[in-house]
């Protein structure tokens, strides 16, 4: 594969670097994450409108940029350098491409030029903080992870005879879902629940407005400000199905579960770019920090112990970079032959490569490093939240070398084919 940058995706990073460097600064990444969106609308909104960012891997036909994973990575890469909060992930990387994968074609023209243009933001809703195995990340996506009947899940039920009950074809939602990426401020709802009870058991994704009737949602207090998650609670609340349930790759049997683990790929790349990002973004902070910072008389970056730290480190975020771009290629079938496992394994290095040089970055800073003033601090918590949220690690190695068939047979290749 031709492992060199266009100039349409050299053009998007100087582009988005230059806005995001005039407009996250310290004090504007602070005074975004207090407000009751978790990000800047203002913000957003030229992101959205100038650069069209959330449309990148959108076709044109339905308001996108026509672009493709390796430019949205591109994208994330450079948020991911300033910690942007915003629905760019949720938007772009999760709901987009599970509309424009299972929806009927009227479900694609209203939904997917609004989430092209940034007027509508988008949440993926799972039940019980499993939006990893529902991914296909550390697990493979059985669809066993909606509730099954139990508690703490999210039932739907089909209102097939109208009047009072709901209008027919309509379906209600009850249940929970906890940790949903921008879920308690996105207008639109993608509801992962369990159907049919227990002799036509299944997953199914729903259409949900984020102000409909019965829909509670609470923002959740987490370590991480930068990356907002809610609470979104569903009581008895009018659904439409994305898809049409039977119809052959649009609703049918598996095909939920499949677009999760495509959609899965394509979000593991961008994640993984984005911590690339953020720990590129760490390591020259503090390179420029040990530059000035002296000790008995010179400055610690002269010391060769310092000097070797950081040059291990170095490499580990050029190795992470290229396991980023490789996964973003290889989801956009521009790598020929490549393994399915690659996201996930490109993932699990980037956040690794994060949380060690996040880790380094507060130990070098010396005390200033540990204080809430500085930035130090953000990096770790993105590094230690995101691991939590996606990860772990060795589960997300784990599953990647099986989906590879490293350890024999042909492993689940089907299942998440890139």
């Amino acid at each position: 594969m031709d492992a060199a940058f266009t100039e349409e995706q050299d053009e998007i990073r100087r582009t988005l670097r230059e806005l995001l460097h005039k407009r996250c600064g310290p004090d504007d990444l602070r005074a975004a994450v207090r407000t009751p969106e978790g990000y800047d609308p203002g913000l957003w909104r030229q992101l959205a409108q100038k650069l069209g960012l959330p449309g990148l891997a959108l076709p044109a036909a339905y308001g996108g940029v026509g672009c493709g994973p390796a430019e949205l990575a591109l994208a994330c890469e450079e948020t991911g350098r300033v910690l942007l909060p915003s629905p760019l992930l949720p938007t772009a990387a999760l709901v987009a491409p599970l509309v424009l994968a299972l929806g009927t074609e009227a479900q694609r023209a209203e939904l997917l030029p609004a989430l092209a243009s940034g007027e509508l933001t988008g949440a993926l809703a799972v039940p019980g903080g499993q939006v990893s195995t529902a991914l296909a990340f550390t697990a493979r996506n059985a669809g066993d992870w909606a509730g099954g009947g139990r508690a703490g899940g999210i039932q739907a039920r089909e209102c097939g005879g109208g009047g009072e009950h709901g209008a027919a074809g309509e379906w209600r939602l009850y249940g929970e879902a906890a940790q949903v990426l921008g879920g308690h401020s996105a207008g639109l709802l993608l509801v992962a629940a369990h159907a049919g009870g227990y002799a036509r058991s299944r997953t199914l994704l729903f259409v949900v407005r984020g102000d409909a009737p019965g829909v509670v949602r609470v923002r959740q207090t987490a370590m991480d400000e930068t990356r907002a998650l809610g609470v979104v609670q569903l009581r008895n609340v009018r659904a439409s199905l994305l898809g049409a349930e039977g119809a052959e790759g649009v609703g049918g049997v598996g095909s939920v579960e499949r677009a999760l683990a495509r959609a899965g790929a394509g979000a593991a790349a961008a994640l993984a770019a984005e911590a690339v990002g953020a720990a590129g973004a760490a390591l020259e902070r503090t390179v420029e920090y040990v530059k000035v910072r002296e000790q008995f008389g010179r400055p610690i970056g002269s010391f060769q112990a310092v000097q070797h730290r950081l040059a291990d480190l170095y490499v580990q975020v050029q190795a992470a970079r290229s396991a980023a771009c490789y996964a973003a290629w290889a989801v956009g079938g521009a790598a020929e032959g490549a393994e399915p496992g690659a996201p996930g394994l490109a993932l699990a290095h980037a956040l690794e490569t994060l949380r060690a040089v996040a880790g380094e970055a507060i130990q070098l800073h010396g005390g200033i490093g540990f204080t809430w003033e500085h930035d130090a601090h953000l990096f770790f918590k993105r590094a230690a939240c995101d691991e939590l949220l996606f990860g772990p690690v060795h589960r997300l190695r784990a599953h990647a070398a099986e989906t590879a068939g490293v350890f024999g047979g042909d492993g689940i290749r089907a299942e998440v084919s890139v």
